[in-house]
């Protein structure tokens, strides 16, 4: 069984995957999570990113997930 990546790596990763997917108006968040026994970067969607944009699945061995969670809005309490 492959051991999980550990928290600094996922960090790493995340830093790459800002700087190649910020820029993208579907993204509404990037942070870190838990992939198995390790840790991967997480990909928050406002929508279907448009045709021809490739999502990664991993970045330098550090699973990449992404959701389709909608816009994100400030609630009243």
């Amino acid at each position: 069984m492959r051991e999980g990546t550990n928290i600094e790596r996922a960090r790493a990763a995340k830093d790459a995957v800002l700087s190649r997917l910020g820029g993208l108006a579907q993204v509404n968040g990037v942070g870190i999570t838990r992939v198995g026994q390790g840790y991967g970067v997480k990909v928050n969607l406002a929508a279907h990113p448009d045709p021809g944009t490739e999502l990664p699945e991993e970045i330098d061995g550090v699973p990449v997930v992404t959701e389709l969670v909608g816009r994100i809005s400030k609630r009243d309490l």
